[in-house]
């Protein structure tokens, strides 16, 4: 069956290109796959890059469908949104009798359930984490509220209404099944974690390397989810630990925040390199580094994320040191020995996991691993096997 596949993410952004494309194109081979993607307003200027993308995207098979994304006024817009997108959407379903819509997250589900209604296609719910619940542990929603309780009203819709739900994390799956209106009705679930493309991310050498001591990596956003003051502490704890140590940041757009918070924490700014790359780029940045530090807030809306820096981080053969409560990532690292997960940020527990990670760093067999764990648990190419399997099994 052929497959309409829409995103909210735009495929101009890296997450588009990462977490959408590189699936798409693999799954492009044996069947028709027509992609809805919501592109902003800023990506879209840039003519130089749609065009080449656009070239890419047709090569690979995929027949792409941008819309644009609509930002303000909020509810009026995303309303705009769901009504473009099932306006497009129902006309291709009938245009080229599309009979699998895959919904990546909960406003393309919008328009999937719409679709479904109006055109019987097989619905894919590909949730991505508790949305509801990630707005009301990042603050920006009150639990009970209104908005909070109409967006779990379509949580249930969706879940009740998919021939397939697909999950990014295993420690969610029982949650859901614990939903009340789950009982007897619970739909087919598979487990799909943020995968990467490890053909790309793998050790390689580079003349970069600190060989006169350790550099710790940090890779992406150190807002939001992440907690990055914790992350400064620990850094400025190991470099009292061992003084040659360099701190190397890739980030896009939160320079003057990171410079900030490390001052806060005594962090030097010699020992720091604070950088930008391209997605071209980050393998070899990530090549540099003999481990990576980063928090996330273990709250209960994360028990379903998996972060796309873990596959990528692993693949490239660097142990990372992390911590519970967020998704697999606890059970993967310490699992599988190429990393470790606190569970409180007391100095105690931060200078134990500081001497375990240096000896994860130490240990010649760590590197490969990192890289058996990323090929057997975050391979692209597993990922794609099992959306084909899905597709597969509703044909």
């Amino acid at each position: 069956m052929n497959v309409l596949y829409i995103s909210y993410d735009g495929m101009l952004e890296p997450l588009g290109q990462s977490q959408v494309l590189s699936y798409l194109k693999r799954l492009a081979s044996d069947r028709s796959i027509h992609l809805i993607s919501f592109e902003k307003a800023a990506d879209w200027a840039n003519v130089a890059e749609r065009e080449r993308l656009a070239d890419e995207i047709a090569d690979s098979g995929v027949i792409w469908h941008p819309l644009r994304y609509h930002k303000w006024p909020m509810l009026l817009a995303t309303l705009w949104d769901i009504a473009n997108g099932v306006r497009l959407g129902l006309w291709l379903v009938l245009r080229y009798r599309l009979r699998i819509v895959h919904a990546r997250s909960y406003m393309p589900s919008a328009i999937s359930l719409v679709l479904k209604s109006l055109a019987r296609v097989h619905f894919i719910f590909d949730m991505r984490g508790f949305w509801a619940d990630e707005k009301v542990d990042g603050g920006s929603w009150r639990k009970g509220s209104r908005i909070y309780q109409v967006t779990k009203w379509f949580e249930k819709r969706f879940l009740l209404s998919a021939d397939h739900v697909v999950s990014l994390t295993h420690k969610a799956v029982p949650i859901i099944q614990q939903f009340p209106y789950l009982k007897d009705h619970m739909p087919p679930v598979t487990v799909i974690p943020t995968c990467a493309d490890l053909e790309r991310f793998k050790p390689i050498k580079c003349e970069g390397k600190n060989n006169s001591g350790l550099t710790i990596g940090y890779v992406g956003t150190a807002g939001n989810w992440y907690m990055f003051d914790e992350t400064a502490g620990c850094f400025a704890k190991l470099l009292r630990m061992r003084p040659d140590t360099k701190f190397l940041i890739i980030n896009h757009g939160e320079h003057d925040y990171i410079n900030e918070r490390l001052a806060v924490a005594g962090v030097p700014s010699g020992a720091v390199e604070l950088t930008t790359a391209a997605p071209a780029q980050m393998p070899r940045l990530i090549a540099r580094m003999d481990a990576s530090i980063f928090f996330i807030k273990p709250v209960f809306s994360k028990q379903a994320s998996a972060a796309t820096k873990l596959a990528e981080l692993l693949g490239c053969g660097v142990p990372i040191l992390g911590n519970a409560g967020v998704g697999d990532m606890a059970e993967v690292l310490e699992g599988e020995c190429v990393g470790v997960a606190i569970k409180d940020f007391d100095p105690a527990s931060v200078l134990a996991g500081l001497d375990q990670l240096l000896t994860l760093v130490a240990d010649p067999d760590t590197s490969s691993r990192c890289v058996a764990t990323a090929r057997e648990h975050f391979s692209l190419v597993n990922g794609v096997s099992l959306y084909r399997g899905i597709y597969e099994k509703l044909s």
